[in-house]
């Protein structure tokens, strides 16, 4: 990388760590969002990148909350995030090294599908759902997960309507997607998927992770909830549309 890209790059994982620790989700997403329209890295070691760092915040985040995991939600969700997972990471070897413009499609459908499941506004059910649905929605967590490292959202859309507390919630949510980045990291270093590339912009990205998200814990903005998740989606959806259009335009004219 040049020192251009890097200063790029380490800008990306500033505003990703600035949003996850505002709005709580997205980190992945606008890191691969934002770094994908850059072209700053293969999609690939920018997914592992994003593995590596959200395992690490998350934790972080659960030796500091109390023990309040639902664990039989935290189970079915880690069960359906399994072959999900060693769906995503295959399909992800199979695009990077085949069809990279597809891989790239995909994403940014991705980003915006994700914005767009998040602003939904979803009323909370009056019943808890069935041990099938948790694990249906691991599935698909899973599956983004091995992608692209982005299975937040899937979990986000189906623990908030379930009744339960609010800190049950977000401590289910961390433990799922931190044994999902696990699992995440143990396919990819097994099955050689893990380059060195994507070593150095760990190491590189950490110390501003940790660094920023130590500084926001103890200097939050006033800014509100519900104007941060606004702002955050609507870099999600720029960013995901500058993914798309260009590939779009480049697989049409090459006919694929």
């Amino acid at each position: 990388m040049t020192i251009l890209q890097t200063a790029l790059f380490l800008l990306c994982v500033a505003l990703a760590t600035a949003a996850q620790n505002l709005s709580g989700f997205a980190f992945a997403l606008i890191l691969l969002g934002l770094a994908g329209v850059l072209e700053l890295a293969p999609l690939a070691d920018l997914a592992n990148v994003a593995t590596v760092l959200a395992l690490a915040n998350a934790v972080v985040a659960l030796r500091r909350s109390g023990r309040t995991l639902d664990k039989p939600a935290f189970r079915d969700i880690a069960l359906g995030s399994v072959p999900g997972i060693l769906a995503g990471v295959v399909l992800l070897g199979w695009l990077g090294t085949n069809v990279t413009l597809v891989l790239r499609l995909l994403l940014g459908i991705t980003v915006v599908v994700c914005a767009a499941v998040v602003l939904r506004q979803t009323a909370a059910l009056q019943q808890r759902s069935s041990r099938g649905s948790f694990a249906l929605w691991g599935v698909l967590s899973g599956l983004l997960t091995g992608l692209f490292a982005t299975g937040g959202p899937p979990l986000v859309y189906q623990l908030y309507r379930q009744p339960m507390g609010l800190k049950t919630i977000r401590d289910t949510l961390v433990a799922a997607l931190a044994v999902s980045a696990l699992m995440r990291l143990a396919l990819v270093l097994v099955s050689g998927q893990f380059s060195g590339n994507a070593l150095r912009l760990c190491l590189l990205a950490a110390p501003l992770v940790f660094s920023l998200t130590w500084w926001l814990e103890r200097h939050p903005p006033g800014w509100s909830r519900q104007a941060v998740l606004k702002l955050v989606c609507l870099l999600l959806l720029l960013t995901g549309t500058g993914l798309i259009v260009p590939a779009t335009l480049q697989l049409t004219t090459t006919g694929l």
